[in-house]
């Protein structure tokens, strides 16, 4: 009785996550998400800052600026960030999470002490998180693994 010689096994290649969204999405959701983040983030602030009151035409003006400053800051951050080592790729969105939260705090009336705090948990807390990410996803020489 004859047996089947075994086959020769080749080292299977990693699979990659199937990219689902075609470049022309990708390109807009580089704005559109900064941008719809901030939106939310601008009225966030706005409201904050009324506490309840009426809508005045600075509050609006408070909170359309903010949405241009937040989704700005993010795009800036998102475009220079990777381009750093992994540490100052986390301090750097660490720092504008801190910021962007202890700003939205400060407009509930607290004390700056209690705002800079609350931001600098957030801070943190983003950098443990975000630098966990980029530490478990590069190789030793801080190439990122696709």
């Amino acid at each position: 009785m004859a047996h089947a010689a075994p086959a020769v096994r080749t080292p299977a290649v990693p699979a990659r996550t199937p990219d689902v969204f075609s470049e022309k999405t990708h390109r807009i959701a580089r704005w559109a998400v900064p941008v719809t983040v901030g939106l939310v983030y601008g009225y966030w602030v706005a409201a904050n800052n009324r506490a309840g009151g009426p809508i005045t035409g600075w509050n609006l003006l408070l909170g359309f600026v903010s949405t241009i400053v937040f989704a700005g800051l993010w795009m800036g951050v998102a475009a220079l960030a990777p381009h750093m080592m992994r540490e100052l790729h986390a301090v750097l969105w660490a720092a504008f999470a801190g910021c962007a939260f202890g700003f939205l705090f400060a407009q509930t009336g607290a004390s700056i002490l209690h705002s800079v705090w609350m931001g600098a948990v957030i801070g943190a807390t983003t950098f443990a998180v975000v630098f966990y990410r980029y530490y478990t996803h590069e190789d030793a020489e801080g190439h990122r693994i696709r």
